[in-house]
């Protein structure tokens, strides 16, 4: 088979960390790289301002909300630096200054000695602000906010001016993305020395608003420090992402070398399930693609799009016979869960091609792996939360307060790949290794949209990419054609179909 692709994730995916993770790249550029921590802080603090004022040119009087610790120092430190801009900034404390220690407490005695006050709290000042900026607990929260704390979030998004968080929304956990409590709604985010992966997924989007990042000029050397940590290595994926991964077609080519691809589910009822696989893996470069699916609907489940071969089957038995060599499987979409769903299903797992389990297979897969572990060699799993909550008999809560752990375990217990879909998708691999797409919307959220997803996948999969590449460039290409869809016909409207139809247009952009 030709090997049309790069089988690696490309080093155009920024990387990932937990809050440990960024700690330990803090400690590398102070300590082994001789970077004193107060002019990382004001570097970061010189980042906030030019970017704030660049987003935001007409607003002329900031108020800073200020914690304990190094966040509340960038906050004085951006008090400084906005002041001698020219911004009318007022700042307050919700801790004890007189207990600032180490580098806030010197930004905080700059900025005092620059003719700066700090108020207390809470806040008597009724000036009305052009812009808040949440300075208070910055990544290292891991319990409920309380208190104080409680109450100046609160107050800080009652606000009626813009947001805007310095590191990461205070209240936002930078490890799982989930709301501690409370958390600041940010319109915008300014991060520093590495991307925190909270911020990506769950509720981190809709708290950060529009993330920008500087990594303070730390030498890249300080990432091996923390490569090989319990938490594995992460990487946000992006369009360039998948440009990285796709590579031109050879001209001297033929169908047959871009993968036969088997869509194997669609019981009574639930042809458009497989059909929109299949059509979304025609749209994705499959040469061939064969749908398996009830006899009930199988002659006329590709009146309209011709380009598939359709088969009817009345159980598992009959699928040997659709096989052939270098053959890739998608099994799933429409299954259902009845004695026809679970044949089919069965020899699917039992087969040696490369192989996609999405939907009903996965509830279905999940009521085997109850009885007997289930692994297998190169296959990928595509729950959302529910699905995934099934496979490892866990809450839905549970997967949803850290999703990237909860793909991670799917992953090693399963021997898969896997793709667990939702706010900030995450793909995990056996051993650690993970990314999350930043890309998609909540038009996406409908009926059929995961089907397509496991037709795109399927078919990338049987184009030679390794089930993590695949993984990540079916995921990409789906987000991007669902963003474009969306800014053609809003969110409300979206169907499933509108995003397969948005493909073309996805793959043409990376074309070279």
């Amino acid at each position: 088979m030709i090997h049309r692709y790069n089988d690696v994730m490309p080093d155009t995916s920024a990387k990932l960390y937990t809050a440990e993770q960024v700690r330990g790249l803090d400690y590398a550029a102070i300590h082994d790289f001789g970077i004193a921590g107060y002019e990382l802080m004001q570097r970061a603090g010189r980042a906030v301002v030019e970017d704030v004022r660049v987003r935001f040119p007409g607003a002329q009087s900031w108020l800073i909300l200020c914690g304990p610790g190094n966040n509340g120092g960038d906050g004085y430190v951006v008090a400084r630096l906005a002041a001698e801009a020219g911004v009318n900034v007022v700042t307050c404390s919700v801790a004890d200054t007189d207990k600032l220690t180490g580098d806030a407490a010197i930004a905080l005695a700059d900025w005092r000695a620059a003719g700066g006050e700090v108020c207390g709290w809470p806040l008597a000042v009724t000036t009305n602000f052009d812009l808040a900026l949440d300075a208070l607990l910055g990544t290292g929260i891991d319990r409920e906010v309380g208190g104080n704390y409680r109450d100046a979030i609160g107050f800080l998004n009652q606000l009626d001016c813009p947001k805007f968080a310095i590191d990461i929304p205070s209240g936002l956990n930078a490890d799982t993305g989930c709301v501690m409590g409370c958390a600041v709604q940010a319109g915008g985010t300014m991060t520093f020395v590495g991307r925190k992966r909270g911020m990506y997924t769950a509720d981190g989007p809709d708290h950060c608003g529009d993330i920008a990042f500087d990594d303070l000029a730390i030498p890249p050397a300080a990432g091996a420090t923390v490569r090989d940590t319990s938490a594995g290595c992460g990487g946000l994926l992006s369009l360039d992402t998948l440009a990285g991964i796709l590579q031109p077609r050879f001209r001297n080519s033929h169908k047959g070398s871009y993968g036969h691809v088997l869509a194997v589910g669609g019981d009574e009822g639930m042809s458009g399930a497989i059909r929109l696989c299949g059509e979304a893996a025609l749209r994705s470069g499959a040469g061939r693609v064969t749908m398996a699916t009830h006899r009930v609907h199988a002659g006329f489940i590709n009146l309209a799009r011709p380009e598939l071969m359709v088969r009817a089957v009345d159980g598992g038995s009959e699928l040997p016979s659709l096989l052939d060599k270098g053959q890739v499987v998608a099994v799933g979409p429409g299954l259902g869960r009845t004695a026809w769903s679970e044949s089919l299903l069965h020899f699917c797992l039992g087969v040696e091609a490369p192989l996609v389990v999405d939907a009903d297979g996965l509830n279905l897969l999940a009521q085997q792996s109850r009885e007997s572990t289930v692994s297998r060699d190169q296959w990928i799993l595509t729950p959302h939360p529910a699905e995934a909550a099934r496979l490892l008999g866990w809450r839905v809560s549970r997967i949803q307060q850290d999703r990237v752990l909860a793909a991670q375990t799917v992953a090693d217990r399963f021997g898969a790949c896997v793709v667990l879909k939702g706010c900030g998708t995450v793909i995990a691999a056996p051993g650690g290794e993970y990314a999350i797409c930043p890309l998609g919307n909540p038009g996406m959220a409908t009926a059929g949209s995961g089907d397509v997803l496991t037709g795109i996948i399927v078919a990338l999969l049987g184009q030679d990419l390794s089930c993590f590449s695949a993984a990540i460039a079916g995921v990409v290409a789906h987000a991007e054609a669902g963003d474009r869809a969306a800014r053609q016909m809003g969110e409300m409207a979206l169907m499933a179909g509108d995003i397969t139809d948005q493909l073309a247009s996805v793959w043409k952009s990376i074309e070279r």
